[in-house]
């Protein structure tokens, strides 16, 4: 286990972006910082607004095709692959075309990239015209027994991510045959067992059709958009979520996951506050003793670089009372 890289895929191509690259250029600099062996497995995310996007709503942006071509090229060059996540379980024959999410595609079709998918119309999809991306098979199949879960490793994916609710069971996981394979998701902020996921995730998919929509759409002909409330994803944070069962500690990575073969870690966040997803690398991926300073000198850059901007008081005229 001494050499084992254990490697996590962080959130963000787009509002995470600084950070990951300030996060991997830590790693470069100070590896000393960092628990043992640890490597970055991918940047995971979309482009805004991408109609095969999945998982998470973003409304207000979007990106241009000079901005999506330097990311791609900025976090190859640091041999990361981008991986993109086309998970919307929506999707129909006449959306494969979209203009935006190939343009994405052709981006990055370089052999070093990857799709995490859902929807198998897609998958045949980008096998047929991008052969190059190496496609992972998404937690939002809720796979929850043992052997659908192997049927599934077995399967042409680089990587299977784990449905959270099979964190820390190892009376299922023992019998899963290609460990190897297996990508986990540390943080889930979801309420274990949660009935409504499969629900929340067909309702993003219809809100962003509907953003995509009403772009074109007068104002007296907008769709409205379904407000989505949880009490758990929308207010858990790392320092929440510790006593849920689903929970996987960083002793629990490398004292039971990494021995048994499991060594794929996905850290969710692509809309998170930054400080709370600052807090989560931290946790995860640091030294305790040395998390204090690295997160200190993380801090001073982003602000130094104007991701982070801290005010200063305006200076007044002094005038003495009368």
């Amino acid at each position: 286990m001494a050499d084992k890289k254990v490697r996590f895929h962080l959130p963000g191509l787009r509002f995470n972006y600084p950070l990951n690259m300030f996060w991997v250029s830590l790693l470069e600099t100070h590896p000393e910082y960092f628990r043992d062996n640890i490597e970055i497995g991918s940047f995971f995310g979309c482009f805004p607004v991408a109609l095969w996007n999945g998982g998470r709503l973003i409304t207000h942006d979007q990106c241009d095709a000079a901005f999506i071509s330097n990311v791609v090229k900025n976090i190859n060059a640091k041999g990361i692959p981008v991986r993109y996540t086309f998970t919307n379980p929506l999707l129909t024959e006449e959306d494969l075309k979209d203009p935006f999410c190939n343009f994405c595609m052709q981006v990055g079709d370089n052999g070093m990239n990857e799709v995490m998918i859902f929807s198998p119309l897609l998958e045949q999809y980008i096998r047929d015209k991008y052969p190059s991306y190496k496609l992972n098979s998404s937690t939002c199949k809720e796979i929850k027994n043992t052997d659908d879960l192997n049927e599934e490793l077995d399967r042409d994916y680089q990587y299977v991510v784990l449905d959270y609710n099979l964190n820390n069971r190892w009376d299922i996981l023992e019998n899963v045959q290609k460990k190897e394979k297996l990508e986990v998701l540390v943080n889930t902020l979801c309420e274990p067992g949660c009935k409504r996921r499969g629900q929340h995730y067909r309702q993003i998919a219809k809100d962003q059709r509907n953003v995509l929509k009403n772009r074109l759409n007068p104002t007296d002909k907008k769709i409205p958009i379904e407000p989505w409330y949880c009490e758990y994803g929308e207010h858990n944070n790392i320092h929440t979520i510790q006593g849920y069962p689903t929970f996987i500690s960083p002793d629990k990575i490398w004292n039971e996951y990494v021995p048994r073969g499991i060594n794929n870690f996905k850290i969710e966040g692509r809309t998170a506050n930054l400080f709370s997803l600052i807090d989560t690398y931290c946790f995860f991926m640091l030294k305790p003793e040395s998390a204090g300073l690295a997160r200190l000198i993380l801090l001073r850059n982003l602000e130094e670089s104007h991701i982070i901007t801290v005010n200063k008081p305006k200076p007044a005229k002094f005038i003495l009372p009368t």
